[in-house]
């Protein structure tokens, strides 16, 4: 199909009732590197490698198998959702439009609660890799970092990508695109070189549990592993948040999303094999001895300035993800407090002039995320468990989304945008919202370690609860959806008005195109007559 002009592109979103003021600045390459780079094979594996093998041994690779195949069927729905409606805010405006703006309120503070733990998260699972790029020695390769070094180390990373996403929308393209290479060696170069000539151990080792089973019962074991896939596998949500800055982003966002999941499990595969079969001690990572088995297995391998050019790649890699999930969160907030729904809604609704950025979005998010490294900084411990709540909020408000679409196929909806899964869309959406649900009991189930505290073993039920009553409350007492009157619910309506006029139309992809828009702005003409 042909590519679509900027001018036509902010025609169909003047239809769907929102004025061009990003720069559409955003390629088919960036915006795939923008959900890669959120996903982050190479930052998920180094930083979920030694938790993955200490619980459930080499078999927890297979983790990355099942989170793949059902967050593929999740990101085939939001591919469906995000061409009929390629908006900033992705999440939020997908369930605003396919039910109602109460509904979207609560799944995006939900999702937003994920994020904003996210961008702490990735700032101090790298700080290691930063300290030892810089501090490591010949005679001490490996450096232990204190919670002050963690902490001191990702608030600057956080504050670095403050700085570079308020430069614009074409810096933001740059900096993914030089992460995602970045990403390609350091994962996919690093993970073949270590099978081809590192490798020490066979491939029968992935179906050894080397000793993790609990009483001879290896299924709680590895259920415990479940974030070895789960925290690698999302982010491709990112590529719909920037929308509004990609050309002809219909038929751009979803291949973005589909290519993310895709390449991004092969790469994460690939680098988790890679540094099991080439640890030379990896019964002893098993044991939980090693709390640090990366930078070791490198050492072993690749020798110390290999290691040292290793880490280099990371810490770009852990960067421009950092900055995508800060693009990620500012977008769906600017999108939120455009539609005078969000706190302080005129604040951080504006774009800066000159470089189209939601400026005090950004800042407020990482605000929120340097409050958090100070949590961390006084409970070291939390980290892991933190992240668990991250996870599991991210997944109930994907599956919000799943459910929200499944309800609208139920009330007639058929998707028309530039991508259908055609009769293939209600399998597909079943299965997508049975795995999330899946994924969700096993983020919810409580650790089996009972050396925890209660609060611990629960911490992330507990800490998604507190969010989800947090945003409830907001809901019913501030009533922020009755000071909107952005369009909302118009998923069947709008998708029969563009199919009627699309149906009488040429088969000229080119004419159809035109056609599909013309009719989305009678249809927001309609909208608009109405309220």
């Amino acid at each position: 199909m042909p590519n679509v002009s900027d001018r036509s592109d902010s025609e169909f979103l003047e239809s769907l009732g929102y004025e061009q003021k990003f720069e559409r600045s955003m390629s088919l390459w960036s915006n795939l590197a923008l959900g890669f780079l959120y996903l982050s094979p190479l930052v998920s594996v180094v930083a979920m490698l030694a938790q993955g093998l200490t619980t459930a041994g080499p078999p927890s690779i297979f983790w990355i198998f099942i989170v793949g195949g059902g967050q593929l069927l999740v990101a085939l729905v939001f591919g469906e959702i995000v061409a009929q409606y390629p908006i900033a805010g992705g999440l939020y405006q997908w369930a605003r439009r396919l039910w109602n703006g109460q509904y979207a309120w609560l799944l995006s503070w939900i999702y937003l609660a994920c994020v904003i733990v996210a961008i702490a998260t990735t700032a101090m699972f790298g700080a290691s890799f930063v300290a030892n790029l810089f501090v490591g020695t010949r005679e001490m390769p490996v450096v232990p970092t204190t919670p002050g070094m963690t902490a001191t180390i990702a608030a600057v990373m956080l504050f670095v990508g403050v700085l570079l996403n308020l430069t614009g929308t074409k810096t933001l393209a740059r900096i993914a695109g030089a992460g995602l290479a970045a990403e390609l060696v350091g994962v996919i170069g690093v993970g073949i070189y270590l099978l081809i000539f590192e490798r020490k151990h066979s491939f029968s080792v992935f179906f050894d549990a080397m000793g993790t089973a609990h009483d001879g019962n290896y299924t709680t074991a590895f259920v415990g592993a479940a974030l070895v896939g789960i925290l690698m596998v999302y982010g491709f949500e990112a590529c719909g948040e920037v929308a509004e800055e990609v050309p002809n982003p219909g038929k751009q966002v979803p291949r973005a999303m589909i290519l993310t999941v895709v390449v991004g499990c092969s790469s994460a595969l690939l680098s988790f094999a890679g540094y099991v079969l080439a640890a030379p001690n990896l019964a002893e990572i098993v044991a939980g001895k090693v709390v640090d088995p990366v930078p070791d297995i490198l050492n072993a391998t690749i020798g110390f300035w290999g290691t040292k050019a290793f880490l280099f790649i990371a810490l770009t890699s852990f960067l421009a993800c950092v900055m995508g999930q800060q693009a990620s969160a500012s977008r769906l907030i600017y999108s939120f407090a455009r539609d005078n729904m969000f706190p302080g809604a005129a604040i951080f609704g504006k774009l800066t002039k000159v470089r189209h950025t939601p400026l005090w979005a950004i800042i407020g998010v990482n605000v929120l995320s340097g409050l958090l490294l100070l949590f961390v900084y006084f409970f070291p411990g939390a980290l892991f468990r933190i992240a668990g709540m991250q996870m599991l909020a991210g997944y109930i408000a994907f599956q919000m989304v799943v459910f929200a679409a499944l309800r609208a196929r139920f009330m007639g909806w058929k998707p028309a945008g530039l991508f259908s899964l055609g009769r293939w869309g209600w399998v597909v959406n079943i299965a997508a919202l049975g795995y999330g649900i899946f994924a969700c009991v096993v983020l919810a189930t409580p650790s089996s370690d009972l050396s925890l505290s209660l609060l611990d073993r629960w911490i992330a039920v507990v800490g998604v609860s507190i969010v989800i009553v947090t945003g409830w409350l907001y809901l019913v007492i501030a009533k922020p959806h009755l000071r909107s009157n952005a369009p909302e619910g118009d998923a069947v309506s709008f998708a029969n008005a563009m199919r009627a006029k699309s149906a009488r139309s040429t088969g000229n992809l080119e004419v159809r195109e035109k056609v599909l828009r013309a009719s989305a702005s009678d249809q927001h003409r309609h909208l608009a007559s109405k309220s």
